[in-house]
Parts: C-alpha cells; sequence; structure tokens
C-alpha cells in the first residue's frame, strides 16, 4: 500500500474541462461537459460508465491527446494546457498510457519495443536502455521473451509488453483505456494482478477506464462514474463507512464490493442500508 503522507498529494488536477465534436450532419456531440476531477498520487482510479459516456475522452485529455475546448489540466502540479508542443512531450514522459489494442510495432522485437520511448527522445545511453527494458520486462514478467515478435506472443503477453513500454520512461502516472477488453477471464485477472503491483510496490498511479465493474473491484481504490460527459459521482472503494452510490452503476459496483466485505451494506438513498 502507498504511504498515506504520500498518497494524499494530488497528481492529476482538471478544472472544468469542456470538449465537443463536430458530428458528420454538422451537429455536436459534448462528450466531456464540465468535469472538475483530482486523482491522488499512487492512487488507482476507475473511471466506469456506459458505452459513450465521455470516459475515454475524458482520459485522452489527461494527456492532452485530446485537447479541451476549455478548463484547464494539471499533471504533478505543471499546467499541460499552457505548455508549447516540446514542453509537452517532455511532460509526457512522465505519463505512460496503455490501450485496448496494444499498439506494438510489428516488425520489432519486445526488446525493440520496450525501449522504442527511450530512443525516441535520444537521452539514453545503450547500456541505460538496456539495463531499463530488461527491469521493465522483469516487472511483467518477460525476461524470456525479449528476443520475440508480438505474432510469437498471446493477447496477454501482448498487453504484459505494452505495460513494460509505458513504464520504461519511469511515468509517475498510467492511463489506462480498457487495457482489458480482448483478454480472457484468466489473462484479465493476470494483468490486473501485474497493474495492482506496479501500483501498490512501485506507486505508479493509475487511472483506468473500463465498462466491467469486476476490474475496477480487483484494481481500484476509488471510481469515477461518467454519465453523457458528466461526472455523477465518486466512491471511495475503500473507505470503512458504507458507501452511497446515486448512480445504477455506482450502485452495483457498490453491491459488488460491499458482497466480497461480507455483506457490510450499501445505503442506497432513499431505500436505507440493505445488507448483500
Amino acid at each position: 500500500m502507498v504511504p498515506e503522507t504520500v498518497a494524499q498529494e494530488p497528481l492529476i488536477r482538471l478544472e472544468n474541462l469542456n470538449k465537443s465534436f463536430v458530428l458528420a450532419d454538422g451537429g455536436r456531440f459534448d462528450a466531456v461537459r464540465d468535469v472538475s476531477l483530482t486523482v491522488n498520487r499512487g492512487d488507482a482510479l476507475g473511471l466506469i460508465g456506459r458505452s459513450g459516456a465521455g470516459k475515454s475522452t475524458l482520459l485522452r485529455l489527461m494527456n492532452l491527446l485530446e485537447r479541451p475546448d476549455s478548463g484547464r489540466v494539471f499533471v504533478s502540479g505543471q499546467e499541460l494546457t499552457a505548455l508549447g508542443k516540446a514542453q509537452l512531450r517532455d511532460a509526457r514522459q512522465k505519463i505512460g498510457m496503455i490501450f485496448q489494442q496494444f499498439n506494438l510495432l510489428q516488425n520489432a522485437t519486445v526488446f525493440e519495443n520496450i525501449a522504442f520511448p527511450l530512443r525516441i527522445h535520444g537521452r539514453h545511453r545503450r547500456a541505460e536502455i538496456t539495463e531499463r527494458v530488461r527491469a521493465c520486462a522483469a516487472i511483467v514478467g518477460l525476461s524470456d521473451r525479449l528476443d520475440h515478435y508480438p505474432a510469437q506472443l498471446s493477447g496477454g503477453q501482448k498487453q504484459r509488453v505494452a505495460i513494460a513500454r509505458a513504464l520504461a520512461p519511469e511515468p509517475s502516472v498510467l492511463l489506462c483505456d480498457e487495457p482489458t477488453s480482448a483478454l480472457d477471464t484468466e489473462t484479465t485477472r493476470s494483468v490486473l494482478a501485474t497493474l495492482k503491483d506496479i501500483n501498490q510496490k512501485l506507486g505508479v498511479t493509475i487511472v483506468i477506464v473500463t465498462h466491467e465493474l469486476s476490474v475496477v473491484h480487483a484494481l481500484c481504490r476509488q471510481a469515477a462514474v461518467v454519465e453523457q460527459g458528466v461526472l455523477v459521482e465518486r466512491l471511495d472503494l475503500e473507505g470503512t463507512a458504507p458507501l452511497a452510490p446515486v448512480s445504477a452503476l455506482g450502485r452495483e459496483l457498490a453491491r459488488q464490493v460491499a458482497s466480497a466485505q461480507g455483506g457490510q451494506g450499501v445505503v442506497v438513498p432513499g431505500e436505507g442500508t440493505h445488507g448483500i
């Protein structure tokens, strides 16, 4: 577990973010609407919502893969929305990202894939790159696969390569966009265990987008529910008080948590406390 004094330091702060997209018919879709959110250093936060709720767009706003129409983004006290291109490129070195589809270089070995973010910035000696790649491969359990190509790997192994690549620049946070949705149940469990180790043993902050409540329950200490681009509630999954969710997804997640804790109860507004 991350020490309390460290965990309370805010790493990410979003202030009044708005993001819309122009549709093919000329209309406008408001993907994110006036969202403010903080993520503490060392935390593991799950962003949950139905398809099209805006959770992936919100995640991509955190490292400015999508630029907000208005609002501000801070990471480690630095306002990303105020940076120029070169400064933003440097700031992103400390923000790792993991995608659903792995996005590996198919003609490169596992070693070369993990080394890629270190080599493109040209700031590391060859020996440093080799040492870091081997360390990251060991973290995700792929030390014996460094000479393999993506086509020789299983889906779970490919996602582990993607995780190791994201870890290579020693980021303070990993942004994960549906990283297990293409994996089977057993592989999902293994990948989540790896992410949990990275969070708890290395102190890397994790923000994960998922529609699978079991993923949030297995990995996260906090959950934020997004509906129609709006952040409707935030739940402390490790708090001592019964959860009091107001959204349908929040209630469903709270029941899973309560069941795992031996039926300690969920407070449903207007209905009182229910044992599970």
